[in-house]
């Protein structure tokens, strides 16, 4: 929607923003705070909100009539809703930004005074933590991926935009916000970007650019290194493929005194499917339209490394592996029956080539728990459509036995507004992947506890007493409706949690 958004304004901005919540008692019409009611001398805005069309609830948007610029400069002035103040949040914060964005988009505005801090004191919201919600929200929604429109139709005209509010640590924290949502934004034009384009050099080559935008160490695996280093699962899924597999690792050193740097190191390992055909067990029904979209864990892990290095700073290392691959179909593709062994030993018979994500990942989490001494591993990947079954696109689900590491992830994901939610790991569900043939099956054909057959599966490649947790975004990585600060399309979940878990350090 924008061509960049920026905090601060100079001159006047053509928009004031205030806000209003929705009162207790449904039968009451909103009213104006007292101290918002400060910045409308002119009663404009408390005559909008009486307006019938308006009611306070979260992103709902009424315009005051102004027929001259008011003294202030302002020719708008939009009273956006915050829902009830008792269920205020941050989440209410990125609904009406996505929703002033809009509008603001539609009106070709090119700046706009926020003037919300009122309301977030009475609901007991810090400035900057409203402020980084209010930037995350305007800047998710001002995501465009224009790449791939041709001569075939107008590209919608992109304007520059700033924003500013009269506090500073509301400006602040709008300023981390939206550092946060263009991280976001890269991890979702990745994901937008089709299969004859984003192939497996292709997601290399955007992270060695990341990288070298941001400072990050790079290193790639491909070739006879693969062999070398004995990544048999990104080996065998990807060798039917021309574009071949690799693994991509990113390093991120904090800098200065303060930083961590010989301390343990947290790793973030992504899935990054380039394109998913099910191989030779092959997808059918249209079940491959979208596989586009199976890399979606590495795109987020390579968004949250450009987050982690160019907004949150951590004293922490961080370490990024990519698994990188794409399941296609020759005379070379591996196949049900095949056994794959493990660079830790472990040998798994395949029985189904479409549960192939859980294979390359194997391969990262070996490498971490051998390579990198971790304080922690956390992994992203679309890895079961039955995740979706149990959770739909409301949560992620998540799978963490390690208390403080499940603390963690699940307060950085509530400050990110994205939502998680535990199913168990018990013995019980590993053992159903066990294999007569070798150690584990890749996939039981036994459905029950389908979305936590692939962690079971993954657990046989953590070392004991490394925290690990394993998060499936197949449900939450794609939006399917235009709403709040999200428009159709891929959200890139997962960017904000990551970075958020690493400011916990």
């Amino acid at each position: 929607m924008f061509e960049s958004i920026t905090v601060g304004v100079k001159g006047k901005p053509e928009v004031l923003v205030l806000g209003a919540f929705a009162p207790d008692n449904a039968k009451d019409r909103p009213k104006l705070d007292k101290q918002t009611a400060q910045m409308d001398p002119s009663g404009l805005a408390a005559a909008a909100i009486g307006r019938a069309e308006f009611s306070g609830e979260t992103g709902g948007i009424v315009e005051a009539y102004v027929g001259d610029p008011l003294k202030s400069g302002h020719t708008r002035v939009w009273i956006v809703g915050l829902g009830k103040k008792a269920g205020m949040n941050a989440d209410n914060l990125r609904t009406a930004a996505g929703n002033i964005g809009r509008k603001l988009a539609a009106c070709k505005c090119a700046g706009a005074q926020i003037d919300l801090i009122p309301l977030c004191t009475a609901a007991k919201i810090d400035a900057t933590t409203a402020g980084r919600a209010f930037g995350e929200g305007l800047g998710l929604i001002g995501w465009v991926c224009d790449e791939f429109r041709g001569t075939g139709g107008k590209k919608p005209e992109r304007r520059k935009l700033s924003v500013k509010s009269s506090s500073e640590r509301f400006d602040g924290g709008m300023e981390t916000g939206l550092g946060l949502a263009i991280s976001s934004n890269i991890t979702r034009t990745l994901s937008q970007t089709p299969p004859n384009i984003a192939t497996t050099g292709y997601m290399a080559e955007q992270a060695r650019k990341i990288a070298r935008q941001c400072g990050l160490g790079f290193k790639i695996f491909e070739g006879d290194a693969l062999k070398r280093e004995r990544f048999e699962g990104l080996i065998n899924v990807g060798k039917a493929s021309e574009n071949k597999p690799c693994m991509v690792r990113l390093e991120y050193t904090p800098k200065g005194s303060g930083g961590v740097k010989g301390g343990k190191p947290m790793v973030l390992v992504g899935k990054t499917m380039t394109y998913d055909t099910g191989g030779l067990s092959l997808k059918i029904n249209n079940g491959m339209v979208g596989m586009k979209r199976d890399k979606d864990g590495g795109c987020a892990v390579i968004g949250a490394m450009h987050a982690i290095a160019t907004v949150i700073k951590p004293r922490r290392r961080v370490v990024a592996l990519l698994s990188i691959a794409e399941n296609s179909i020759s005379d070379e593709a591996y196949r049900p029956d095949d056994v794959i062994t493990y660079r830790n030993g472990v040998t798994v018979e395949v029985t189904n080539t479409d549960a192939e994500g859980r294979l390359v990942l194997a391969d990262a989490l070996c490498w971490a728990c051998e390579k990198e001494d971790p304080y922690g591993i956390v992994d992203l990947a679309t890895l079961t459509g039955g995740v979706v079954v149990a959770l739909g696109s409301t949560y992620c689900g998540m799978f963490c036995e390690d208390d403080r590491l499940r603390g963690k992830i699940e307060r950085a994901a509530a400050s990110a507004g994205e939502r998680v939610w535990r199913l168990p790991m018990h013995q019980e569900y590993r053992d159903l992947m066990k294999s007569p043939v070798a150690d584990i099956l890749n996939s039981n054909a036994n459905r029950k506890a389908h979305p936590i057959q692939g962690a079971a599966f993954l657990s046989y490649f953590v070392k004991d007493g490394i925290p690990w947790c394993h998060l499936d975004i197949a449900g939450v990585h794609v939006a399917d409706a235009n709403k709040g600060c999200w428009v159709d399309g891929p959200t890139g979940w997962g960017v904000r949690t990551l970075a958020n878990l690493l400011d916990q350090d």
